[in-house]
């Protein structure tokens, strides 16, 4: 209990070194922490942009280590957005167990992801999100399906930019830092499918800026993909190649180009 609390400490104080070795001897003695252990290391690994050592975690983790809802994390960075499906999984799998909580935050992550789709599905998904978080006081989640909400909206006229400067406001209040780089990834979906390079740009320059500290550097890399182009330097390590990830977030960015076009 005591190495698995200080490590848990240690991650949050962003010694993530030591919460690293922490987690690993808690896993290595397969006891009563032993799954949230595994999906804490899977959770750093993430955090580095370490994919695949992240992916080798999840068929340890199980429910306790709430392994379908690692295993869409890891999936939608990767522009692979039937991760939607394990997010679903999750949610299920959580509405079995009675975990309200998880079970919502599994449907948010789940519009988000199929928020870059196709937005009348993201319609049905974010109805669902918004009918299970009644009652429940979880604002990153809250801010989750209003970042969701955005991206189907990503490329049309409803003033996006200025609905994100106000959401933005409300992240700041809430002093989290995850929903700001999603908020941001959203703005560089925008403004790729506008084919605005130049609002792209400043949208990787905030990432940068919010990931200065090594966490989720890949949001930039992601906003690079969107517009075709490639990072100069990269420390991910993409399940795919780094190809493979640029051509399916064009591919979305293309789609969603395809679907204005029809409908608007």
């Amino acid at each position: 209990m005591a190495v698995s609390h200080l490590a848990k400490a240690q991650r949050d104080l962003g010694r993530s070194d030591d919460s690293r070795r922490g987690m690993q001897y808690d896993a290595d003695t397969d006891g009563r922490f032993a799954p949230a252990s595994r999906r804490s290391l899977a959770h750093l690994a993430w955090l580095a942009g370490d994919f695949p050592a992240a992916h080798a975690v999840v068929p340890t983790l199980g429910w306790p280590g709430r392994h379908h809802r690692v295993d869409g994390d890891i999936w939608w960075p990767h522009g692979d957005m039937t991760s939607a499906a394990a997010y679903e999984a999750a949610r299920n799998e959580a509405e079995e167990y009675g975990v309200a909580g998880k079970r919502t935050t599994s449907q948010a992550q789940r519009a988000f992801a199929l928020s870059f789709t196709d937005p009348h599905v993201a319609d049905n998904e974010l109805e669902l999100a918004a009918q299970l978080l009644t009652g429940l006081d979880l604002r990153s989640t809250t801010l989750t399906v209003k970042i969701a909400a955005l991206v189907r909206n990503a490329g049309t006229d409803r003033d996006l930019p200025g609905l994100a400067g106000a959401l933005r406001a409300e992240i700041g209040a809430a002093g989290l830092v995850a929903p700001e780089v999603m908020l941001e990834l959203d703005l560089a979906f925008h403004h790729a499918v506008r084919d605005d390079g130049r609002e792209v740009d400043g949208v990787i320059d905030r990432l940068r800026s919010l990931t200065s500290g090594g966490e989720v550097v890949y949001y930039a890399e992601i906003a690079h993909h969107m517009v075709g182009a490639q990072p100069a330097f990269s420390d991910t390590r993409w399940i795919a190649d780094g190809l493979t990830v640029q051509d399916r977030w064009q591919g979305l960015v293309r789609a969603r180009q395809a679907h204005l076009a029809a409908h608007w």
